[in-house]
């Protein structure tokens, strides 16, 4: 059989009805990816998409031998079809990015460039935010600063999925297991010798995200449960605390009783008390759920994704 060739360079690039953005995106990724005057190839990851994105992914494989096109059997979400990319991808570095050309690929110049220099992770840092609304700056400025408070594994600020990978640690990457993925997180707890190229994000080329403010509230959650047993730990000193106030105020029932007699309690004092606790009890199941059913999850053993085909 004969062997694959190895390229200098693989982009990584999954798509969820991104028909009306892919033409522009491989005419703006060839020029770049020109100027490196290196071997590269463009791994497209369809996550059952809806629209006519993978019969324009098909086309262009044929039209372009660079291109690659991997075809999910359903939508498995962005970070499984991440994953299914990175895994298909046979570069000796590796490049995710977004289709819709928000994060600009002029870059991948300046990751090659510190790639040379020895570093094994490059990372591109939005210098600013003023693409996003308001309501999303603050969320995920809030994001940020509670992950790194509460988990062990810092997350830098502002960085997303937009980086150059060496081989060795795209090898890592692919030994680990879990199937609840947040690659955020997964990409930090890597390590390995990084660099930070700081740009400007633009709007969309086309099309529309398939993020919405539910989605992302889900991400989040993903991510703190993924790298923090905090949220579980802090309901020990919740309780802890709340014991303590009981034990005060019984102790002061008791001594009210004993110099004043006994008195008629209230009812709304007491109906009050009881939906507090029982609101607390219930945030405290909610919290403990959302680990359980990771733990349900990850039991299943389940695969990330599945292939349909490949193109």
């Amino acid at each position: 059989m004969e062997e694959k060739k190895v390229p200098f360079l693989s982009i990584v690039a999954p798509c969820y009805n991104e028909e009306a953005v892919v033409d522009i995106f491989l005419e703006k990724m060839f020029y770049i990816l020109e100027k490196l005057d290196k071997t590269f190839e463009i791994v497209f990851v369809n996550d059952g998409s809806k629209d006519n994105t993978l019969e324009v992914l098909k086309a262009k494989s044929k039209e372009y031998s660079e291109v690659r096109v991997i075809n999910l059997s359903r939508n498995f979400g962005k970070e499984a079809a991440l994953t299914a990319g990175i895994d298909a991808s046979l570069g000796e570095t590796v490049v995710p990015i977004d289709v819709d050309l928000q994060d600009p690929p002029e870059l991948i110049l300046d990751f090659v460039k510190k790639y040379e220099e020895g570093y094994d992770v490059v990372v591109g840092k939005r210098a600013d935010r003023t693409t996003d609304s308001a309501a999303k700056r603050v969320s995920a400025e809030l994001f940020y600063k509670m992950h790194n408070k509460i988990s062990h594994i810092e997350i830098p600020h502002n960085v997303g999925d937009y980086r150059l990978m060496s081989r060795r640690v795209v090898d890592e990457l692919k030994k680990l297991p879990e199937t609840q993925r947040f690659m955020k997180g997964i990409f930090a707890w890597l390590g390995f010798k990084t660099a930070v190229v700081e740009y400007k994000r633009e709007s969309r080329a086309a099309g529309e995200t398939s993020f919405n403010g539910w989605k992302l509230w889900n991400f989040a959650l993903d991510g703190i449960t993924s790298f923090s047993t905090a949220p579980l730990r802090v309901w020990l000193y919740v309780g802890i605390v709340l014991a303590f106030i009981a034990f005060l105020y019984g102790s002061w029932i008791i001594l009210k009783t004993l110099i004043f007699g006994i008195d008629t309690p209230g009812y709304a004092s007491m109906i009050t008390v009881v939906l507090f606790l029982g609101g607390i009890q219930l945030m405290g199941i909610g919290i403990l759920g959302e680990y359980i059913g990771r733990i349900y999850l990850e039991s299943k053993n389940r695969p990330i994704y599945i292939v349909e085909n490949e193109y």
